[in-house]
């Protein structure tokens, strides 16, 4: 296939993919076991009935007849991308809301939007269902129902009359919550499904002894009542607080729910997030039952939401958990329910899909394959098993790569790999751009930036999941390496050779060390990984002529970030070595150089067995012309800037690529635009061997999906 043509296939299949991939309490515990014998019993039975009683007459009780209050919430899309969804979601768009809450006897309900405004960091057309817009009123009606019906409808709730027929009840925990002038005693039921392949609520409630009242729900819901397939988890946490020394009523609310899509295994995911505040009640005004007339939710006119008075900015005001963007908070109670109910009642389970761990995996070119299609499926006999496989076709090596295994996770999140493969694996430690830029660049200038080796073989993984902050994998093969040669030809220049890899068998043991992103001191958010790895090897030809031989090696780096008011201090540092008893692997080496690594050189000229490199750069805003994107809305008024200082260091060059031991120095300066998704990089290196650099490429945020 020539230049022209292989362009063209190369446009068309990544257009096609990029479409397709977008898509103060203390507690004491009560002395209870929670065997068989303790759900349903004498005390759980009376405290359930109490709070049904309560619940069904809380208006005779209490003398509420109606209240308004005023809520403020988010309302906010997030997006999550990569294998594995290493790193927290990242925010899309965030709506701030101010919403006038109405209720009236017996179960009136109206919510009117008074102001309204959102941010979009990302190009998307998000829509939500019209009660994302408002808060949940009583603690959901007798049936329970979400996202307008759509995701969840008709669930019996737990506290309903005839909850009993539908539930079972354990008593775990008591609670004493100081408020002034009073100490409330509150207890933690449990709340199971009797049939837990029904739609039904999981989870815990929380009731006050004495009358029964209603004080907190914690709950998601059996894979059954959640009818929207899309949806991995679904979690909902109401808070209520004493009003006027009687009335329990809404104070705090939360919302998550997490989707992604069922015929595409592929790792992109999205997570809708509401939060609210609910305050300033008025009690008992005489309400007009006419002002309950229309939509339960209602909106004034856009110019009226717009004329609201905020403060401040919108992201400035996010609540943490929403503007550090963990899924703690699901997890939790995700965690909570699989302690209450079996894991196949909550487990989404895909019988079969098509798999990608990236849109590199169907189309990509290289020096070596030219133009390489794949493609890929997983099929999941059961919620914790998966069998997957996926392979891959060069045009112009004329090779078929691909992999084979089966897997098991369990409920608490460790999961085990046994797999066969034939693959191109990469020489270098750090990626240096995403596939599909390095594809086109590749494509069009003969710029492959990969070094890769052939690796055929058999091996199991263990992925222990986070412990101590860090998490953990394990890797054991049995393989065959062997050097590949140059098949392709680009558009535009030439490629250059590959790397003389040393044709061997070995074993090869690798442990995996990661930090995901998250906060350190003095405000510095920072992520870290580390690998090492052993191999005992023979060599397939003659070079080797005294028997086995073992290469030991490590490599570390760190990435930290600091936000200075709307400037941003970012730190890249990574350091690797290795030994060996001789011949050393070519592919063994450590490698440095490009875009990441070594800006202002070529790419992986520094490869040694001991190679470190370190970048540090200073973004800050400018502004820039805004792009209409239609329905997608317009791009930000300013870009960022990012003037960056590197330097590399390399010990031990290999004899393939001679270079004086030392230091080498580069200066360059980024720009990013685009809702932050475009970046350009230009470089100089600084020594005699530098020159300057040209890179364009996709936000790495999103390198993990392309």
């Amino acid at each position: 296939m020539h230049g022209g043509q292989r362009r063209w296939w190369c446009i068309v299949t990544y257009a096609l993919g990029l479409a397709g991939a977008f898509v103060g309490i203390g507690s004491r515990p009560v002395a209870a076991q929670e065997g068989p014998d303790r759900w349903n019993d004498a005390r759980a039975r009376a405290l359930v009935a109490l709070a049904i009683a309560r619940r069904s007459r809380q208006l005779a009780d209490t003398g509420l007849t109606d209240y308004k209050a005023s809520a403020h919430g988010y309302l906010t899309f997030l997006g999550q991308v990569g294998p594995g969804f290493p790193d927290p979601p990242k925010i899309v768009r965030s709506d701030e809301l101010a919403v006038e809450v109405y209720w009236r006897t017996p179960n009136l309900s109206k919510q009117r939007i008074i102001g309204q405004r959102d941010t979009l960091l990302l190009p998307g057309d998000i829509g939500y269902y019209s009660d994302r817009y408002g808060i949940i009123q009583n603690n959901f009606p007798d049936s329970i129902r979400l996202g307008d019906g759509h995701d969840v409808h008709d669930v019996p709730h737990p506290l309903a009359p005839h909850g009993p027929d539908d539930y079972d009840y354990l008593v775990t925990d008591s609670l004493r919550i100081t408020i002034p002038d009073r100490v409330v005693e509150v207890y933690a039921i449990r709340v199971r499904p009797r049939d837990a392949g029904a739609p039904r609520v999981v989870g815990t409630v929380y009731v006050e002894r004495e009358s029964g009242a209603l004080v907190r729900m914690a709950v998601t819901f059996t894979r059954a009542a959640i009818l929207d397939h899309r949806i991995e988890t679904l979690a909902v946490t109401l808070d209520n607080a004493l009003v006027d020394r009687r009335y329990w009523l809404p104070r705090h609310q939360e919302l998550d729910v997490v989707r992604s899509a069922t015929w595409f295994d592929y790792p992109v995911r999205g997570i809708i997030r509401a939060r609210w505040q609910i305050c300033c009640y008025e009690i008992n005004r005489g309400l007009d039952p006419r002002g309950f007339a229309g939509p339960e939710i209602a909106s004034l006119p856009p110019a009226a939401l717009a004329a609201y008075p905020w403060h401040g900015h919108i992201l400035d005001s996010l609540p943490p958990d929403v503007a550090v963007a963990t899924v703690d908070d699901v997890r939790r109670v995700e965690d909570a329910a699989r302690a209450i109910v079996e894991r196949g009642a909550l487990a989404r389970v895909q019988t079969a899909a098509v798999s990608s761990g990236g849109i590199s995996e169907f189309v990509h070119i290289n020096r070596v394959e030219g133009l390489a299609l794949g493609a890929g499926a997983t099929l999941s006999p059961g919620a914790a098993w998966s069998v997957s496989g996926r392979g891959r076709y060069g045009l112009d090596d004329r090779q078929a790569k691909g992999e084979a295994a089966i897997g098991w996770r369990s409920a608490a999140g460790p999961s085990l790999r046994a797999f066969a493969f034939r693959s191109y694996r990469d020489a270098g430690d750090v990626a240096e751009g995403s596939q599909l830029a390095n594809s086109l660049a590749a494509q069009e200038f003969g710029a492959d930036h990969t070094d890769p080796y052939d690796v055929r073989g058999v091996g199991v993984g263990v992925d222990a999941g986070e412990r101590f902050g860090l998490r953990w994998a394990l890797g054991v093969t049995r393989e065959t390496q062997r050097g590949l040669a140059v098949h392709a030809a680009p558009a535009n220049g030439s490629y250059g050779a590959t790397i003389p890899a040393l044709a061997l068998q070995g074993t090869r043991v690798t442990l995996s060390i990661d930090r995901s992103p998250s906060a350190g001191p003095w405000g510095i958010d920072w992520r870290a990984h580390a690998e090492l790895r052993g191999e005992s090897y023979t060599a397939a030809d003659t070079v080797l002529s005294r028997g086995a031989a073992a290469v030991g090696r490590a490599f570390v780096s760190a990435e930290a970030d600091r936000v200075w008011g709307v400037d941003r201090a970012v730190a890249r540092v990574s350091l690797g070595g290795v030994s060996a008893t001789s011949p050393q692997p070519a592919q063994e080496y450590v490698y440095a150089g490009g875009d990441v690594s070594g800006p202002g050189y070529a790419y992986h000229a520094f490869a040694g067995r001991a190679v470190g490199s370190a970048r540090f750069e200073w973004q800050f805003p400018v502004p820039a012309p805004a792009l209409s994107l239609g329905r997608f809305g317009r791009t930000p008024a300013r870009a960022i800037l990012a003037p960056f200082l590197s330097v590399d260091y390399v010990d031990g060059a290999a004899p393939f690529r001679p270079l004086a031991a030392g230091w080498y120095p580069a200066a360059g300066l980024g720009g990013i635009a685009l809702f932050d998704l475009v970046r350009i990089d230009v470089a100089r290196g600084l020594r005699t061997n530098g020159r300057w650099t040209l890179w364009i490429d996709i936000t790495r945020d999103l390198w993990g999906v392309l």
